[in-house]
Formats: structure tokens, sequence, C-alpha cells
């Protein structure tokens, strides 16, 4: 369980970061890419500190 969630969660954290990336060549919606990029990071981080504990 601890290795597919590891690789589920750096993906998430993976993608948060290309959001934040490409919204910077994004025209007109750059705030919302740049929102959900941060958004997916944080949940990223927060799947495994607060949901995960509680199979452990």
């Amino acid at each position: 369980m601890g290795v597919i969630a590891f690789i589920i969660c750096f993906a998430i954290f993976l993608g948060g970061l290309f959001l934040m990336g490409t919204a910077v060549e994004a025209v007109g919606i750059e705030a919302p890419l740049f929102i959900a990029g941060i958004l997916a990071v944080a949940l990223s981080i927060a799947i495994p500190v607060h949901v995960l504990e509680k199979f452990d």
C-alpha cells in the first residue's frame, strides 16, 4: 500500500508542478492554472500526512 500511495502522490505532485509551470505561458487563465497547481501540490502532501496515517 505504501509504494502505490507514494507513486500516486508523487504523480499528483509532479502534475501540480506542471500546472504551475504552464500557468506562466497560458494567456487568460494564468490564475486558475496556478491555483490548481497549488491545490494539487497541497493534496499530494496532505494524502500521506492525514489520510494514510489512519491505515498504518
